[in-house]
Parts: C-alpha cells; sequence; structure tokens
C-alpha cells in the first residue's frame, strides 16, 4: 500500500489547497484528527485533512474528496464523517481516482489496486471494473458540480451494477 511518506507531500498540500483544503502533518505515532477508521487513516475536520506519513494515499485522497464534493456551508461543518449519501460517497471514490493522476508516484491504476486491496467493496469485483464500467452516476454527479477537473477529463463508462463501499 503506497503511504504519504513515500511521495511527495508538498504535492499533495498544493493539490488540496487548489480545492480549498489544507494538509496537517501529524506526528508519527500520535493518534490522528478526525479518523474515521482510526489507525493510520486519513482525518478529516472542516477544510483540514490529517495524515501521518504512514497514511495510506488511497485514504487521504478519499477523505478529501469528501470534503472538495460538499458544498462550503457543509464542509464547515465536518468532524471525522463527512458524507450522509451514497452519491456523495460515489463522487469521493471517483475523484479519488480521477485526481491520483495528478499526483507522481500515484496514478489511477496504483491508487485502485490499493483500494481494492484495503477492502473497497465493489458489485463489479474491483475498483477499476466499477471505475470503467459503472461508475456513469458519480462521473455525472461530479460533472453537474463542476468536478472532476483532470487535464484531460474522465474517461467515459458505462451503466450497469452499483457497488457498495466500506466507508
Amino acid at each position: 500500500m503506497l503511504r504519504l511518506r513515500e511521495i511527495d507531500a508538498g504535492e499533495v498540500a498544493r493539490l488540496l489547497a487548489g480545492y480549498g483544503l489544507r494538509l496537517v502533518p501529524v506526528a508519527d505515532g500520535e493518534a490522528i484528527p478526525g479518523s474515521y477508521w482510526g489507525e493510520d487513516e486519513a482525518g478529516v475536520i472542516g477544510s483540514c485533512v490529517h495524515a501521518r506519513a504512514d497514511t495510506p494515499v488511497h485514504s487521504l485522497l478519499h477523505e478529501a474528496c469528501h470534503l472538495i464534493v460538499l458544498p462550503p456551508e457543509r464542509r464547515a461543518r465536518v468532524h471525522t464523517d463527512a458524507t450522509d449519501s451514497l452519491a456523495e460517497e460515489d463522487a469521493a471514490c471517483y475523484l479519488q481516482i480521477v485526481l491520483a493522476d495528478r499526483l507522481a508516484g500515484v496514478g489511477r491504476a496504483r491508487l485502485m489496486a490499493d483500494m481494492d486491496a484495503w477492502g473497497y467493496s465493489f458489485r463489479l469485483g474491483s475498483a477499476r471494473a466499477w471505475f470503467e464500467h459503472d461508475a456513469e452516476d458519480a462521473r455525472d454527479w461530479l460533472v453537474a458540480r463542476g468536478l472532476p477537473d483532470a487535464p484531460d477529463g474522465p474517461p467515459p463508462v458505462a451503466a450497469g451494477d452499483r457497488h457498495r463501499h466500506a466507508g
């Protein structure tokens, strides 16, 4: 699993800043504030994404994407649990895959493999199958709100079975 310490944290901070978010480093061994899953998983409080060097990149991006998809008035109230709907969860999953391509040494293929290894649950069997064949609703939800903004745009996807995500 790719960890924050293995990539450029400054690049991550710049990516998040482009969405009005702040990456807040947490010291090794300290509890991560706002972490839904605990241990090494990223946490969210307001517009801040908290992460340690051992935080998985997929976790950091996923939690950041929860904040990105929220309107500012809801984002300000977030503490630990950032979503209240399956549509927002799907949007966060989709956007984290797209944004992975904007980080050197990450990319969507690596991120999707890490999502699968962590235990994201997709009825089509993998994050890649969901993203490529079943994420049209998530993509449409994002596009209707002016996201995603990857330089080459999102790939086309076809409708299919919906996924279930572990959190």
